[in-house]
């Protein structure tokens, strides 16, 4: 445990906040460009797999451990979504044959 924490503190805390950034924007130009459900689905878990990482170095950085627990919450947070996620994807390939999210207008009321 000790070696974990003395490597992650001899990287500066300005490069897991670049790195940070760079993932969650990502992240976000995937949500915001990209009509793929699959594509848009992978970029939310981008974003969330960005802020795990920041924590995780806020935590370590300042050696409190409540940070890490809160990413443990997160991940299975995140495990949920995927699941139901996934059934929903599904489900709307199985009504449109498309995983399109501009085919899903017909499937309003």
């Amino acid at each position: 445990m000790e070696t974990l924490t003395t490597t992650i503190q001899s990287v500066p805390l300005n490069h897991y906040i670049l790195l940070s950034a760079i993932i969650f924007s990502i992240g976000v130009i995937g949500v915001l460009i990209r009509r793929n459900a699959i594509v848009i689905f992978m970029s939310v878990e981008l974003m969330l797999n960005a802020v795990n990482l920041l924590l995780t170095a806020f935590s370590v950085y300042r050696g409190d451990a409540s940070g890490q627990v809160f990413v443990f919450f997160i991940m299975a947070l995140a495990a949920a979504e995927v699941a139901v996620g996934l059934a929903i994807i599904v489900m709307i390939y199985r009504n449109t044959n498309s995983i399109d999210i501009n085919v899903l207008n017909r499937l309003k009321w």
